[in-house]
């Protein structure tokens, strides 16, 4: 018995019709704003990856003492260095935003068992990120 070929073995070709696919450029996700803004959040992914290894430098440079966290500060204020620092914190800024606006549609909040609306689910991770930001910038002038 003879078995007709698998198209799919053949990445389509073979015996059977065959579809037409338009060529999709690579900035598709540029014609509409919110498939930028999501192609823009998921890119952000690289950007707080960065800033976790910047962190963890900085602190491994703290741990081995003056000579070794004064070299990571000249490493750190090497041009490109401070330009990567400052694209990652527009990236940074991006995806809390985004993250804030997303909250209320990922966590539905009860109170008195009726459900928080969800501009106050949103305003309380917007003030919680004004303090925490109010407490470092405190911390860093009055050292």
């Amino acid at each position: 018995m003879t078995r007709a070929p698998d198209p799919a073995a053949h990445g389509g070709h073979g015996p059977g019709p065959r579809t037409y696919r338009a060529p999709v450029s690579t900035f598709w996700w540029i014609r509409r704003r919110s498939y930028a803004f999501f192609v823009l959040r998921e890119l952000s992914a690289v950007f707080v990856a960065w800033s976790v290894v910047f962190v963890l430098l900085l602190v491994r440079a703290l741990a081995q003492g003056e000579p070794e966290y004064r070299a990571f500060l000249g490493w750190a204020a090497t041009p490109w260095v401070v330009v990567l620092n400052v694209v990652t914190l527009a990236f940074l800024v991006l995806h809390a935003v985004t993250w804030f606006n997303l909250t209320p549609a990922a966590m539905v909040v009860r109170l008195r068992g009726r459900r928080v609306p969800p501009a106050a689910v949103a305003g309380g991770a917007y003030a919680a990120w004004l303090v925490a930001s109010a407490v470092v910038v405190w911390l860093v002038v009055t050292r």
